[in-house]
């Protein structure tokens, strides 16, 4: 175990010393200031997990024997107790230890508790989004943070290399009109919807900074890792299970906007309509699509059809040729709201009842408020304007929630 040691401590020394991306995402400060003796990140792959850690790593005030950085799907871990290195690590005077793809590891819920049990020392792990799912305890006894796509924000900051600040939704409905203004300006010649459309396409990974020609490629493989990867050992999937999943996202992407009808989803599918519901519960918890209630199921049985969109603007783009602005615009919507930790239900009149008093329709630059003119609190979330009037706001302001 002290010959493993040395050589993952060499690993790590040269990973985080030779790891250098300034750009940090909004979580970095959060995770900085926790107290929390085990910390865990989650989110889809492709987000930034492990940059966010070596950035973390960077920060630490301690010396470099005393920090370990190990990533589960590393070879000279396959087999390795994940206590037993910590342990050993510990005895030797480390501090801290940054685990990354933790459910690469073998019985990762029951080695980590006992780390959290018998050692003191500070963890900071990564995994995927299901393994926060998965796992009630990790919500009861570690700190949890998610990391999700890049908003627009996030995208603008890092492409044109400006400090712009994100705004919780409250003041974005109160002041959009002064908010919209004072990005423009700071964006000073470039233009908000230029920069939109591209964000839709190519934005949400901040892979795609650092292969803009393969960010196709890049992100499609992405997307297989996630599947085969992910899914696959936790839920033990098959190769029949994994195409059915494809033949299910290609689906979602070819449609508009709809509310589900499980009978005739299941029948384009070609699977059970049981079967179906755990299928898209499977690739909500990977963060590859998003599966939205309708509002009044919270309180009572009803048999309303639900709706799903896959997770962001991106994977439209990468899994259709021609895919559907209406379904584009819609994703971005939920998921900068869902993005920004708020609750988000579709409802019949207006599209999204958000943080449950605030109702939006979504829509091109000459939507009206037809449908939802008699309702308190509601708002149109307009595509195709750069400043917005009264309750008619920019689609586009909503990527600054995070």
């Amino acid at each position: 175990m002290k010959n493993l040691l040395n050589k993952l401590l060499e690993l790590s020394i040269r990973k985080i010393s030779s790891t250098h991306f300034s750009y940090k995402r909004f979580l970095f400060q959060k995770i900085i200031q926790s107290d929390a003796k085990f910390i865990g990140i989650y989110g889809s792959r492709g987000v930034g997990k492990t940059t966010l850690m070596i950035q973390i790593a960077q920060n630490l005030q301690y010396n470099q024997d005393e920090i370990l950085y190990i990533s589960c799907d590393h070879p000279l871990l396959s087999n390795i107790s994940l206590f037993e290195l910590v342990d050993e690590f510990y005895k030797y005077g480390g501090k801290v230890v940054f685990i990354d793809e933790i459910h690469e590891a073998k019985n990762f819920e029951q080695e980590l508790k006992s780390i959290y049990d018998f050692i003191n020392i500070k963890i900071i792990f990564s995994g995927s989004s299901a393994i926060k799912i998965t796992n009630p305890s990790f919500i009861r006894r570690y700190a949890m943070f998610h990391l999700p796509i890049f908003s627009l924000r996030e995208y603008l900051e890092l492409l044109l290399n400006l400090s712009l600040p994100s705004i919780n939704l409250e003041n974005l409905l109160t002041n959009h009109v002064d908010f919209s203004i004072k990005i423009q300006t700071a964006l000073q010649e470039e233009k908000i919807l230029k920069h939109f459309e591209a964000y839709l396409k190519h934005g949400a990974y901040p892979f795609y900074f650092a292969n803009k020609e393969n960010f196709t490629q890049m992100l499609l493989d992405t997307i297989n890792a996630i599947l085969y990867k992910d899914l696959t050992p936790i839920y033990n999937l098959s190769g029949e299970k994994i195409t059915t999943l494809k033949k299910l996202l290609t689906s979602l992407c070819l449609s508009e906007p709809y509310e589900l009808s499980i009978e005739n989803l299941a029948k384009k599918v070609g699977i059970s309509k049981t079967t179906l519901y755990k299928y898209i519960n499977l690739l909500h918890k990977a963060e590859l699509l998003t599966h939205i209630i309708y509002e009044a199921k919270r309180f009572r049985s009803l048999q309303k059809p639900d709706k799903l969109y896959l997770a962001n603007s991106n994977l439209y783009h990468i899994l259709c040729l021609t895919p559907k602005i209406g379904s584009i615009r819609e994703s971005f919507f939920v998921s900068q709201i869902l993005g920004a930790n708020l609750s988000l239900y579709y409802v019949n009149k207006g599209d999204f009842l958000v943080n449950e008093q605030y109702l939006f329709e979504i829509g091109d630059k000459n939507k009206d408020f037809s449908q939802i003119k008699e309702i308190s609190n509601s708002f149109v979330a307009a595509d195709g304007i750069e400043t917005g009037f009264k309750n008619k706001i920019p689609l586009w302001l909503f990527g600054f929630l995070y």
